[in-house]
């Protein structure tokens, strides 16, 4: 068991709960910041309005006390209206007359003034606002329902020269004609906490909706995107060795689903491709292992039948060579097995391939018939890789051509740019366009330019061409009117001078 499953254990395992789970807590982290920043907003709103409503109100109580007229008691806003040189409060309402009127105002007094506060007689622009702690009293009987003693609100209030009223004005309002005036009005915040609350509970119950919402939305999104991806992997699951051949639908939405059905519908015909030339491989190895078999056994039968009229060096002639045929098949399937299961990966040796060309022309064996073989190189050239390698695919290619060569085998080696080039041209048949690629397949022969009895396995070329791929190169037929010619491209490798 996984050390990390009991920790993880609680986090579900379907794709379609993980994205509802992970889109449900993204819309919750998006919907509190949404929500903490309305709260905020609707605080803020609701606090000017009750300001701005308090001022107006503010205005009003100022208006009507310059008219000489006492306001009335029934308010929507707490306020009070104190004077100096007097001990109980002018005028108070919307709350703050539960305190006992006959009793000391709540609010302080103002400090006498000897002019009036403003000159132009705008007094709209002279309150003033500040944090005033209403007292706790005995005398308080909070009947209109909202206990304001022992709180601090925001407090509102404007100065009135009493000298600026007429003598009747003033002993209307019960103030002597030098007194100063201050209406306060206070700001409750109850109704901007009301309100929050309210917006508040409206945003909860409206983020759970939506995060129930988004949760199963995602989970049945996801669930219908995912059904293509799991009839694939019910067409996949179908899939055996003895039988590659089932492939998957593509969908025509043109999406990700639609590469992912693609890719695997490629790999399968890759896999399909793979298994149908093993297959192939496997019946080409045991044929050609079966025909210098049936020689090598019918040979010897022959013989012990018949011993007394037996040529017996010739049999043993003929053993030998189908010996060495099984011989040479063998090696060949043993390093094309280990090709393939090889990284195409260059060695660190530096190899001259111009000096590797040059000596196998001097020590290629030309007894079969009269050839003749030549090196043409201007310069070392050298490429990183195994020496023994380099020598295997080159003699292969010099067996090639000499299999098919009427007269002349040319090799030449060149540096160009980047890269060394080594061409192996002979003058034989050539090979058709048609066949330019199908010559590098295993255990092919071509009708007109091969035979068995020449002694070739149908392996050299494609060895040939695997070693190259594996030094991070390529084998190519060059077209040219006369006989075959196969081209070498390696990169080049630095020469031991200009490391």
């Amino acid at each position: 068991m996984n050390a990390t499953e009991p920790r993880r254990r609680w986090w579900p395992r379907s794709v379609r709960a993980r994205a509802a789970l992970a889109a449900a807590a993204t819309a919750a982290a998006v919907l509190v910041g949404i929500g903490w920043w309305v709260h905020h907003e609707v605080y803020d709103q609701s606090t000017r309005i009750a300001e701005e409503q308090a001022r107006k109100h503010l205005l009003a109580l100022v208006d009507q006390l310059n008219e000489g007229a006492v306001p009335s008691r029934r308010s929507a806003v707490p306020y009070e209206v104190v004077a100096t040189g007097r001990r109980t409060a002018v005028a108070s309402g919307g709350g703050m007359d539960d305190f006992d009127p006959g009793v000391r105002h709540v609010l302080p007094a103002p400090s006498a003034l000897s002019a009036p506060p403003d000159p132009d007689g705008d007094v709209g622009w002279f309150y003033t606002i500040r944090p005033i702690r209403i007292p706790v009293r005995r005398d308080y009987n909070p009947g209109s329902g909202v206990d304001m003693a022992g709180g601090t609100y925001p407090v509102m209030y404007i100065d009135i020269w009493a000298g600026e009223l007429s003598s009747d004005k003033a002993a209307a309002l019960g103030v002597t004609a030098d007194a100063t005036l201050r209406t306060y009005v206070v700001v409750l915040p109850d109704t901007a906490e009301a309100i929050t609350r309210t917006t508040d509970g409206l945003l909860l119950r409206a983020g759970i909706v939506s995060l129930v919402l988004i949760a199963a939305s995602a989970y049945f999104t996801v669930r219908i995107a995912l059904r293509p991806v799991e009839a694939i992997r019910v067409l996949t699951a179908s899939v055996t060795a003895s039988d590659p051949r089932e492939r998957v639908t593509v969908p025509a939405t043109g999406h990700e689903i639609t590469a992912l059905a693609t890719t695997i519908n490629s790999t399968l015909q890759r896999l399909d491709n793979a298994a149908a030339q093993q297959r192939r491989f496997v019946a080409d190895a045991a044929h050609e292992l079966r025909s210098p078999l049936t020689t090598l056994l019918a040979s010897l039968e022959v013989a012990l039948t018949y011993p007394e009229r037996t040529d017996w060096p010739a049999v043993a002639t003929t053993a030998a060579r189908q010996t060495r045929r099984l011989q040479a098949l063998a090696e060949d399937l043993l390093l094309l097995a280990r090709l393939d299961t090889r990284a195409p990966t260059a060695g660190p040796e530096t190899v001259d391939l111009a000096a590797l060309a040059s000596r196998l022309t001097e020590q290629y064996p030309l007894t079969e018939r009269p050839l003749t073989l030549s090196c043409d190189s201007t310069a070392p050239a050298h490429a990183h890789g195994n020496p023994d390698e380099y020598e295997r695919l080159l003699r292969n290619l010099i067996d090639n051509a000499a299999r098919h060569a009427a007269h002349r085998i040319q090799i030449t080696v060149r540096n160009q740019d980047d890269w060394v080039v080594l061409t192996v041209h002979d003058d034989g048949p050539g090979v058709p366009a048609e066949d330019a690629e199908r010559i590098f397949e295993r255990f092919v022969r071509l009708d007109d330019a091969r035979s068995r009895d020449q002694g070739g396995t149908g392996l050299g070329l494609a060895i040939a061409r695997d070693l190259a791929h594996r030094h991070r190169g390529a084998l190519t037929l060059t077209p040219r009117t006369l006989g075959a010619c196969f081209q070498l491209r390696l990169p080049r490798a630095p020469t031991p001078a200009e490391k």
